[in-house]
């Protein structure tokens, strides 16, 4: 919740008026709370995520319905995890109020029962599956003792609708609010959740789409966003075009197995979750959502200047070895005393035998020293700040591939000793040289992606630092097909 005093986690319990848990009373307050940090002069908008009752609450506050304020002008997108399409029939709102009507303690009594067997209760089950990892079942323990009965109850009576002669009015999002939302949707549901059912993004993309149950920008008629044809037009180098209201695109997956309804924060699936989000915003909303393009273009030191220089000189320049294949290494300086080329080759000549060159820009030091001194220099251009797209990656396991052939012979023909290595670098040799290493060890080295991002972790310390890099790994490696 947007207020520290409703009650939720660790916050205070106030205010106890029943009222002020209703969907009404906490529209308004997240419109409050928003327009009051929202430049609003300069038009700035807002993209909401939400989840679970918070999907339903982005939607409300997405639709025109009943404009409390202008905010809904001024919402670019929306994405919605384990979302719920609020289907409340008049007699399951009356059996679920008297529910609510049982006594507080009569409450507490079931919650105790309902936690029993600690990380192994069903409480814990219900929402993160039997078969989660150790670490999400504490998190949902924790969040489980945490949760207070009368917040809870105030929260689900104020969800329900009112019905007065057969319509419905208050409550959370009803498909037909859904249906109202003309701006750029991403639905994301969990194959294992048991709390709302997955079927449920399937309700919603249909009434958004108009039946079509599994929709993409192209079945919705939507080729390309603005936003991505000003990237492209632009050569993806320019600044991205900011769309004052984004042509619709209406977007619906379920997580495999182990996503249960607490996805967005458990470690298996958080990851492949940031990743295809941060996707479908730089794609169809903006591509000023982009973090590779922020970096890239936003920063302002360069790569040289002192405070770099410096930073460079602090990093190890070649790590232990990485999957029996690899040594990542920071890019050679021709006028640095302690990691030139002719330094290299005679500290390192006798295991690295191959150096890729990833860095963009032609390296500060010559190729020459090292080919020189007996290792092989090969240059594969990469961008900095941007993981590498499925083409580089293709061709960077190839380029790996040739060489590993090669050096397998050169060590049968000139009696190398085991431990010979290729050698990888960008600029400090972290995130794309990391990154590129690590699709390495999953494609041909029987790596998971978890175990390939720690390997690396493990003999380049502090690993792979841009966690956009980390999030786009796992969901290339997850199963799930990205929009972007």
């Amino acid at each position: 919740m947007a207020s520290s005093k409703y009650g939720c986690g660790m916050s205070e319990f106030e205010p106890r008026d029943w009222n002020a848990y209703s969907t009404d009373a906490i529209i308004e307050l997240l419109e409050t709370v928003i327009e009051d940090h929202r430049e609003a002069a300069a038009g700035q908008g807002v993209v909401l995520i939400g989840h679970s009752m918070g999907s339903s609450l982005a939607a409300l506050l997405a639709n025109p319905r009943k404009p409390q304020t202008d905010l809904h002008k001024h919402v670019l997108g929306l994405v919605g995890i384990c979302p719920t399409a609020g289907q409340f029939t008049p007699k399951l709102v009356r059996l679920m109020r008297t529910g609510l009507y049982i006594p507080e303690f009569i409450f507490d009594l079931w919650r105790a029962w309902d936690r029993r067997g600690g990380l192994e209760s069903p409480s814990v089950h219900r929402f993160v599956g039997a078969n989660a990892d150790a670490e999400s079942k504490r998190l949902q323990y924790l969040y489980n003792y945490q949760s207070k009965t009368p917040v809870w109850r105030r929260m689900a009576w104020g969800a329900l609708p009112t019905y007065s002669n057969g319509v419905p009015s208050g409550g959370i999002a009803s498909l037909d609010v859904w249906a109202g939302l003309d701006i750029p949707v991403f639905l994301v549901g969990g194959t294992d959740d048991q709390v709302v059912p997955p079927a449920e993004v399937d309700k919603i993309v249909s009434v958004l789409t108009g039946g079509e149950t599994e929709p993409s920008p192209e079945t919705n008629g939507v080729a390309k966003s603005s936003g991505e044809e000003a990237a492209e037009a632009n050569g993806a180098t320019g600044l991205p075009h900011l769309p004052r209201h984004p042509k619709k695109v209406v977007v619906g997956m379920k997580l495999p197995s182990p996503a249960g309804h607490g996805l967005l924060y458990a470690p298996p699936t958080v990851p492949v979750l940031a990743g295809l989000i941060s996707d479908f915003l730089s794609k169809h909303v903006t591509g000023r959502l982009s973090l590779g393009w922020q970096l890239q273009y936003l920063c302002r030191d360069g790569k040289w200047d002192v405070k770099n220089l410096e930073k460079w000189r602090a990093v190890a320049p070649v790590s232990g070895p990485i999957g029996g294949v690899f040594r990542a290494i920071k890019t050679l300086r021709e006028v640095d005393e302690e990691h030139c080329p002719r330094v290299f080759v005679q500290k390192w000549g006798g295991i690295i035998k191959d150096v890729i060159d990833i860095s963009h820009d032609n390296p500060v030091y010559n190729p020459c020293g090292l080919e020189q001194g007996g290792i092989h220099y090969h240059k594969y251009a990469t961008l900095s700040k941007v993981p590498p797209n499925d083409a580089e990656i293709t061709g960077f396991v190839d380029l790996v591939d040739k060489i590993r052939a090669d050096q397998k012979e050169q060590a049968k023909a000139k009696g190398w000793d085991e431990g010979y290595a290729v050698g990888v670098h960008c600029h400090y040799g972290f995130n794309r040289t990391g990154f590129l290493i690590a699709c390495y060890l999953v494609e041909r080295c029987g790596f998971t992606a978890k175990e390939a991002i720690e390997a690396f972790a493990e003999a380049r310390p502090n690993g792979i630092r841009h966690e956009h890099f980390r999030d786009r790994l796992y969901v290339r490696y997850s199963g799930v097909k990205s929009e972007a």
